[in-house]
C-alpha cells in the first residue's frame, strides 16, 4: 500500500516546515490528489490517521481535493483531460499521450497553531 508511504512523506514535510515556520500543531491538511495518481482515497485517509498518531498532526482533519488528469496528444497536438491512465485521447482516439498533470499528490494548504 503506497498510500502509507505517501502519508509518511507528508508528515515528514509537515514536521520539517514546523521547524522552519514555528507551528506546533496541524489542525487541517488539504491535499490535492491527481486523478491519474492511482491513490486510493480511503486508504490514504486510513494511512494518514495511522501515521499522524503521536505527531503534531494527530487529530488533524484531512481534506482531499481532486486534480484532473491531463495529457498532451501527439496525434492531434492538443492538451486533453484524462480520467484514467488507460484512456485514449478523447478527441482523436489516439494513444500518443504524454501525461502532464494529475499524477501526483500535493499539499495545498494547512491550518496550524
Amino acid at each position: 500500500m503506497h498510500e502509507m508511504a505517501l502519508c509518511e512523506y507528508v508528515l515528514q514535510v509537515l514536521e520539517e516546515e514546523s521547524g522552519r515556520q514555528g507551528y506546533v500543531r496541524v489542525e487541517r491538511v488539504r491535499l490535492e490528489v491527481g486523478a491519474l495518481s492511482c491513490v486510493e482515497k480511503e486508504a490514504l485517509r486510513f494511512s494518514f490517521e495511522a501515521v499522524a498518531r503521536g505527531s503534531l498532526a494527530e487529530g488533524a482533519r484531512l481534506e482531499l481535493r481532486d486534480a484532473p488528469g491531463q495529457g498532451w496528444c501527439g496525434m492531434c497536438e492538443e492538451t486533453v483531460t484524462l480520467r484514467s491512465l488507460a484512456d485514449p485521447c478523447p478527441r482523436c482516439g489516439g494513444f500518443e499521450l504524454t501525461l502532464t498533470r494529475g499524477l501526483g499528490l500535493r499539499i495545498k494548504d494547512l491550518d496550524v497553531v
